[in-house]
């Protein structure tokens, strides 16, 4: 068995910083952020509306790009490849969970699970996304196209489409706040034992208490700072 504290942090933000222009001058959305994740960890990070979490998201996957410093995934500098390589790193080693979903409306939610597949040129795509699909109950739902899902169902395929692939490292942005209670506590409680099973590393923006306190670790984000643990 590999030793985990051998291994390159899953990830690692390095005096991190994102500015961007406003009607004001320069607005300074993150300030020199530093921090580590460990192999495997499930973290939360958790703070205020407009805080910088979903920023700080998208810089860790290389969704974005910062005005300072940088992110190594694995050891990987991302931000010392052009966007091409960056995009394939993405497709080798992240799943991402959107609030919103992000499901194409032109596809059915089996043809949405199996669209990372193939982008990847896996020849067993449907066998794997439709297994996917019975994995997060909705064997009777692959023909349907997004709209004709309910909330609760599209969170599941996306799910279903963030896993498949096996990523080793996987971020979700509030992946319950467009679910009512019941269904979200439903998602999350699917999502935690995805990980698990896959034993991935997985980061979570939230700002539900009770949802971070599933995750082995806490970071907070006030006002673009990341304050002390």
């Amino acid at each position: 068995m590999t030793d985990l504290s051998l291994l390159a942090p899953a990830i690692a933000a390095d005096k991190l910083s994102k500015r961007v222009a406003d009607a004001t001058g320069e607005l300074t959305i993150l300030h020199d952020i530093n921090f580590t994740v460990p192999t495997g960890q499930t973290l939360a990070i958790v703070g205020a509306s407009g805080s910088g979490k979903s920023t700080l998201l998208g810089l860790l996957a290389g969704l974005d790009t910062p005005s300072s410093g940088t992110v190594r995934l694995d050891g990987i500098d991302i931000f010392a490849l052009d966007e091409d390589g960056r995009a394939l790193l993405r497709k080798e080693k992240i799943g991402f969970v959107f609030q919103s979903f992000q499901l194409l409306s032109h596809l059915n939610a089996l043809e949405n699970v199996m669209l990372p597949l193939e982008l990847r040129g896996d020849s067993g795509a449907r066998g794997k996304a439709e297994a996917m699909l019975g994995r997060v109950g909705l064997s009777g739902r692959l023909k349907h196209f997004p709209k004709y899902l309910s909330g609760g169902e599209q969170q599941r395929v996306a799910l279903a489409r963030a896993f498949v692939t096996e990523p080793p490292l996987l971020f979700a942005d509030e992946p319950t706040g467009s679910l009512d209670a019941v269904t979200g506590e439903a998602v999350i409680q699917l999502m935690f034992d995805l990980n698990r099973e896959r034993h991935s590393t997985l980061v979570l923006v939230t700002h539900d208490s009770l949802i971070a306190a599933q995750c082995e670790r806490t970071i907070t984000i006030a006002a673009g700072r990341l304050l002390p643990s």
